[in-house]
């Protein structure tokens, strides 16, 4: 009887939690058996490691091989484990003569090929950062994986290539290369907002939503521009700070969207699915543990929900809970996954099934065109803190005006964050959207006179308690972009006014 030991990381769902991978050989029928709640894709790792064992010059015992993940109630996918299982077995062979050395303070992760290749594998970044905090001084991932496990700072990571170098490695045969590859870090190319010509209005709207990372709706008939200011929004936003840099690109390494040549995200994403997204592609799903959807793709970026009258109402109610938490729950087989989720959301809709240029050539009954935009819910609308109706601009604005760059914009929005920032830093809020209603009827309650509108606005029934306490919070944005320390009756009027708007005669 021999036992051998190494050490990987997996993910359940956006937690990642070492894994101690053992393998003992004892006398009995022979065979290769994996305990530990593994999954099929993890069940198959016997066909693939006993021949990348063999293949790679080392001897496979013909006995009785049981792998076992610890801990043991953790359920288990992928193929993450494969090196660290086959690390293990090789260690469990006196024969083979591979030194164990290293591998009490090593996490290996990667899938392995027939012939012993190391393959690339998902959620390298967020598995690397809790060995780092597990207090693991190394890692050997696969090369293609060396440029987002070098993200992670004060843990030594080795590319390689194959078990062979592996275990050269570990008997201090072999250096396993420790540079990451050249990456394009200079970010996607966003358009520019000085492509938008007229559309004042709604260019304002956007300004305000990024400021305050407040969520819109904007309406009005194809072709006026909705989707090109939408596009056009991270443009604007401010760069993503360091910890929410690694925060996002992990999400986006364990969907396997994270793009080769640039690792680190560091503008805010920009995600639009097509309107005939499923609830399921919208929150997270699968079978066994859900992986992230495109809600969490979004996080800490914008999701852009073009025709979304179009799209089903379950989808879009399914967005209320995520938009006031900033995270997505999401109950399968083997547990509750949780993906943080906290998005700008931006809508966009024609007014009618017929969309004409002009509305005067409508041909929809009035009864059509409330059940066209009736799949935006109640609920959800109220959440929505910005809705602006767009309409044609004219001929003059097509021909001569032309739009105010991004660059300029975003000076004034980083301008307003940082306002925010160090007016909400000690509660631990960063944005005037994340501010709760206790808080701005408690502690940074406004003066009576500013608080009027509200209070004219809640006696005529044209806003609910959560409204009311939305746009206090819009109008703390508009008092930031005019460097106000405090918000005042204007501002309060014209947040109300930015919820009352949008065109759903």
């Amino acid at each position: 009887m021999a036992l051998g030991r190494a050490f990987s990381v997996g993910l359940n769902a956006f937690a990642p939690r070492v894994v101690e991978v053992q393998a003992n050989t004892s006398r009995g029928t022979p065979g290769f058996s994996i305990t530990g709640l593994a999954d099929t894709a993890l069940r198959e790792a016997r066909d693939r490691v006993r021949p990348a064992v063999v293949n790679s010059g080392f001897k496979f015992p013909d006995l009785k091989v049981v792998v076992a993940l610890a801990p043991a109630n953790m359920p288990k996918s992928g193929p993450v484990y494969d090196l660290a299982m086959a690390v293990s077995i090789v260690l469990a062979v006196p024969d083979n003569k591979v030194s164990s050395e290293k591998v009490p303070s090593t996490v290996f992760l990667g899938e392995l090929g027939l012939d012993g290749a190391i393959r690339p594998v998902r959620g390298v970044l967020p598995c690397l950062i809790e060995a780092r905090r597990a207090g693991f001084a190394r890692a050997v991932v696969p090369m293609a994986n060396t440029a987002e496990a070098a993200l992670v700072a004060e843990i030594e990571i080795n590319g390689a290539s194959t078990l062979g170098e592996v275990c050269r490695w570990l008997n201090g045969e072999f250096v396993l290369d420790t540079s990451a590859p050249l990456v394009d870090d200079t970010g996607p190319v966003v358009p520019d907002m000085t492509d938008v010509v007229g559309q004042s209005q709604a260019r304002r709207a956007l300004e305000i939503a990024a400021a305050g990372r407040h969520h819109v709706l904007m309406t009005g008939p194809p072709g006026i521009g909705k989707t090109m200011l939408a596009r056009r929004l991270p443009g604007i936003l401010p760069s993503l700070g360091s910890d929410d840099s690694l925060e996002v690109t992990a999400i986006h390494s364990i969907a396997g969207t994270l793009p080769p040549a640039r690792p680190l995200i560091v503008e805010p994403p920009f995600i639009a699915p097509h309107h005939s997204v499923s609830m399921t592609a919208l929150l997270g799903g699968g079978t066994g543990i859900a992986g992230p959807g495109v809600l969490s793709l979004a996080h800490r970026g914008v999701l852009f929900l073009d025709e979304c009258a179009e799209m089903g109402a379950k989808a879009l109610d399914a967005l209320r809970q995520p938009l006031e938490e900033g995270e997505v729950r999401v109950s399968r087989r083997d547990g509750v996954a949780t993906y943080p989720a906290r998005i700008q959301l931006v809508l966009a809709a024609n007014p009618c099934p017929c969309a004409p240029a002009h509305d005067v050539d409508c041909v929809c009954s009035v009864v059509t065109r409330r059940r066209y935009l009736g799949r935006l819910s109640g609920p959800l609308m109220d959440r929505i803190d910005i809705r602006v109706r767009m309409n044609p601009p004219g001929n003059a604005a097509l021909l001569t005006e032309a739009g105010e760059p991004s660059a300029a914009v975003r000076a004034r929005v980083v301008a307003a964050r940082a306002a925010a920032i160090a007016r909400w830093a000690q509660h631990g809020w960063r944005t005037n959207g994340e501010v709760p209603g206790p808080a701005l009827r408690g502690e940074f309650r406004l003066v009576p006179a500013a608080m009027r509108p509200v209070e004219l606005f809640l006696r005529d029934g044209r806003v609910t308690a959560r409204g009311a306490d939305r746009a206090l919070r819009l109008s703390w944005t508009l008092a930031d972009l005019r460097g106000a320390d405090h918000p005042v009756e204007d501002d309060v009027a014209q947040a109300l006014l930015y919820r009352d708007r949008g065109g759903f005669a």
